[in-house]
């Protein structure tokens, strides 16, 4: 551990790990992980080459596991592992995971198995940098509203190649086979740092009180903008072995469809989160649907 190293790799947001074996970290190690994660929103390690068992008892030590999806199945035998399957659909949206649930995890992992030799990386965007960028008007503004976000609308979208349409197909028709709709704050408290964000991405769809989704889409369009300036987003450029970490309170991020045919999977193991607090203390709620027990222990304590 003599050689544990916290190197920031972006201006806003962003950190690579490196001297560690994340299958044999000290509590104390953690706990600077941790703190890392908090401060940089996102952190990467490489070439790390762990197994399924590995990855889910890292993500464990941040907290009770999720189940891989509220719909779309899980890798055969493991329940908490989602398979990000190019075959099957491509995220190339920008979205924060399952915020159309009441509790969304509170931290995504990433691993990477198969990996193009060009294209298929992973941006991430710091959502409270996006939130201070705002001009003092606008903020007020985001304080004061909410929005349904709901999985009524997938964002894996097929690409122009490399997906398979039996497997997109079957994939869409898992993803809504149940549908939620929770209506968030727009700008977030976060539990742990107090920090502020825009608390939106894909799933977010309309704005509470507003009668025209056109008018809705247009203010969501207006505040997603700060949050995909240049200067608020890290771009992964996976190798294969690669684990990537990020703090899905305070973050999006997307995956762009810039590798032809060509194969890419990653595995997901996500850690339950609790109900979003806006800036007045108010919590979300849901507007359609259940409570997803079956999907996160954070539910039941909701």
């Amino acid at each position: 551990m003599s050689d544990f190293d916290i190197r920031r790799i972006g201006g806003r947001i962003g950190a690579e790990i490196t001297g560690v074996d994340v299958r044999e970290l000290s509590d104390s190690i953690f706990g600077e992980i941790h703190a890392a994660l908090l401060e940089h929103k996102v952190l990467g390690f490489r070439r790390q080459d762990l197994t399924d068992d590995d990855q889910v008892a890292f993500a464990s030590r941040f907290g009770a596991l999720t189940g891989a999806h509220p719909t779309v199945p899980a890798v055969d035998g493991r329940p908490e592992i989602l398979p990000v399957d190019s075959e099957s659909g491509r995220a190339n949206h920008w979205h924060t995971d399952v915020t159309f649930v009441r509790t969304p995890p509170k931290i995504s992992t990433l691993r990477g198995l198969v990996i193009p030799p060009y294209g298929g990386n992973t941006l991430i965007a710091n959502t409270a940098a996006a939130y201070r960028d705002l001009p003092d008007e606008l903020r007020e503004l985001a304080d004061r509203l909410w929005a349904v976000h709901t999985n009524d609308y997938d964002y894996v979208k097929p690409g122009k190649s490399g997906v398979d349409p039996a497997k997109a197909a079957e994939h869409r028709k898992a993803f809504v086979s149940r549908t939620w709709k929770t209506a968030h704050p727009v700008v977030r408290v976060h539990p742990e740092s107090d920090e502020r964000n825009l608390f939106i991405g894909g799933f977010a769809q309309n704005i509470v009180g507003l009668s025209s989704q056109r008018e809705g889409r247009a203010i969501l369009d207006i505040l997603q903008s700060y949050v995909t300036r240049p200067e608020n987003i890290l771009r992964w450029v996976w190798a294969p072995g690669d684990l990537i970490v990020f703090d899905n309170r305070i973050t999006q991020h997307y995956a762009p469809d810039d590798y032809g045919d060509l194969p890419r999977l990653l595995h997901r193991v996500t850690v339950a989160g609790d109900v979003p607090a806006g800036v007045d203390g108010q919590r979300s709620y849901l507007v359609e649907g259940d409570d997803a027990s079956h999907y996160t222990p954070a539910a039941t304590a909701a």
